[in-house]
């Protein structure tokens, strides 16, 4: 199991690193904005299925192996979810809104997408910290 966990985190931080350092700025310096955003908006829920996956993957193996780290991947699985389904809808309704005009929706999409980001750098710290803790 310990090699299951260990290979299921090693995936997760990998595909987070990835999108965020690698394909996301790809994306939006090489496409035009009218290609760039409709793309990244179907990539998003593939990305958090990825995500979801290989996280309660790892938490579910590392059950077997350290339960504070089992804890931590299955929270980061949770979040997920909670992402996928609820913050990332209402920020392209609010991407929408405000691509229509409505400036208090740029506002709060601004917010919503400023907390994703923050949530999902915090998602990656909690993958570094247990890949570092099968050293």
């Amino acid at each position: 199991m310990e090699t299951v966990a260990l290979l299921a985190t090693a995936l997760l931080l990998g595909g987070m690193v990835y999108f965020a350092a690698g394909l996301a700025p790809v994306v939006f310096a090489h496409l035009p904005g009218s290609v760039s955003g409709p793309f990244i908006r179907k990539v998003f829920p593939v990305y958090y299925l990825y995500v979801l996956a290989t996280s309660a993957v790892a938490g579910l193996a590392l059950l077997f192996v350290r339960w504070p780290d089992a804890a931590a991947m299955l929270v980061v699985a949770a979040v997920t979810v909670w992402l996928r389904q609820g913050l990332m809808r209402q920020i392209n309704r609010w991407s929408d809104a405000a691509q229509a005009g409505d400036a208090e929706a740029r506002v709060r999409f601004n917010q919503g997408h400023r907390g994703s980001v923050i949530v999902n750098v915090v998602q990656m710290v909690v993958a570094v910290v247990v890949l570092a803790r099968f050293v």
